[in-house]
């Protein structure tokens, strides 16, 4: 089948530039001596999660315990589940899971860390402490705080302490036009490590990741380990951060021109249910997306199931036309499909069941 007989909005991804992808991180991680741990919330698929293992990952990392039952069912059984875990029934499934893989979990406070324990059931679970190095999302501070964690990790049958975790989702290519941000981590990072030292108190894994930050990784002092994830597929974020080119996008929501009645504009039949409403995090352009081709076009808005793309002056497409638009954020967008085309060139050649998909529990 080629791309242009596929039935409208559907996800395509480029074999050649996936593949293109996966390789130069996992030669990156490989080169530098970190040990690669992908996220696998961008992409949701067992398959995709196996692929990456064969080029060298070490394991994978999840958001929730749903992407983890769906890839432990899938044999996958070396897992980071790097989301606090809170909560009896989420207790019991992680029990579950502990049957199937070995995990690892991330958490910033001791409500947590009594949760993991009853996970634990016999087993020795090991746990990060997830310390803010500069993102202000979870993690406490640098300082004392972690190490009081860790000793009550240590002091807790059921769970061990097995080292740091930290998002440095503020450092990407733009972050200030030099090294200040890069250099700051490095000596939170640095003092949170000497803490650990004066308690004697041995940190065996420090592990830090995104994909804008990746290239960066080299430059974070005593990182051990890396969870990109966005770099799989990369997206319209991505390439505005200047972390990726478009031609290493490897995914375009395939669309097709449904309405072109009011001048000035066509109407796409993707709209907030296919590309997701997140506005672009990066840089200072607006609109949903960027169409593959024409980069004057400006997605100005959405309804649920209408795209609005605003033409300039003397630009006509014919409906029926189709388009091909870079989402703004792959990871929500591939979340709401229920599948992914593979193709390479113009010819489809397979399709993947997005398996974790709405697993967000």
């Amino acid at each position: 089948m080629k791309i242009d007989e596929l039935e409208t909005p559907a996800l395509l991804i480029d074999l050649d530039i996936m593949e293109a992808n996966l390789q130069r991180m996992s030669d990156y991680s490989r080169q530098q001596g970190l040990d690669f741990r992908p996220h696998i919330k961008t992409h949701r698929i067992p398959e995709l999660a196996k692929m990456q293992v064969e080029l060298g990952a070490r394991g994978i990392t999840v958001a929730k315990l749903g992407e983890a039952e769906v890839m432990s069912d899938a044999g996958l059984d070396d897992l980071l589940l790097a989301y606090p875990l809170l909560g009896a029934g989420k207790a019991k499934r992680l029990r579950t899971v502990l049957e199937k893989a070995r995990v690892a979990v991330s958490l910033d406070s001791e409500e947590s860390v009594s949760w993991v324990a009853k996970a634990a059931d016999g087993k020795s679970v090991e746990v990060l402490v997830e310390i803010d190095l500069g993102a202000r999302r979870c993690g406490v501070a640098p300082g004392p705080e972690a190490v009081k964690l860790a000793r009550l990790i240590e002091s807790t049958a059921g769970v061990h302490f097995g080292g740091l975790m930290f998002y440095p989702g503020h450092i990407h290519p733009e972050f200030d036009g030099n090294t200040n941000t890069l250099q700051q981590l490095n000596r939170d990072l640095q003092y949170q490590l000497d803490c650990f030292d004066r308690e004697k108190i041995p940190v065996l894994r420090v592990s830090g990741g995104s994909t804008p930050s990746a290239p960066y990784s080299d430059q974070i002092e005593n990182l051990t380990e890396i969870r990109p994830g966005t770099y799989i597929f990369n997206d319209r974020n991505t390439l505005e951060w200047k972390a990726c080119s478009e031609s290493e996008c490897a995914a375009t929501l395939l669309v097709t021109v449904a309405s072109n009645a009011v001048p000035g504009q066509v109407i796409i039949d993707g709209g907030g249910k296919a590309f997701t409403s997140d506005l672009l995090a990066a840089g200072s352009k607006g609109g949903h997306g960027l169409v593959k081709g024409h980069p004057e076009i400006v997605f100005e808005k959405m309804n649920e199931e209408h795209g609005f793309l605003k033409l300039p002056d003397g630009r006509k497409f014919a409906v029926g036309e189709q388009l091909r638009v870079i989402p703004n954020h792959i990871c929500v967008a591939v979340n709401l499909q229920d599948s992914l085309v593979a193709c390479r060139g113009q010819e489809v050649v397979g399709e993947w069941e997005i398996k974790a998909r709405g697993k967000s529990r």
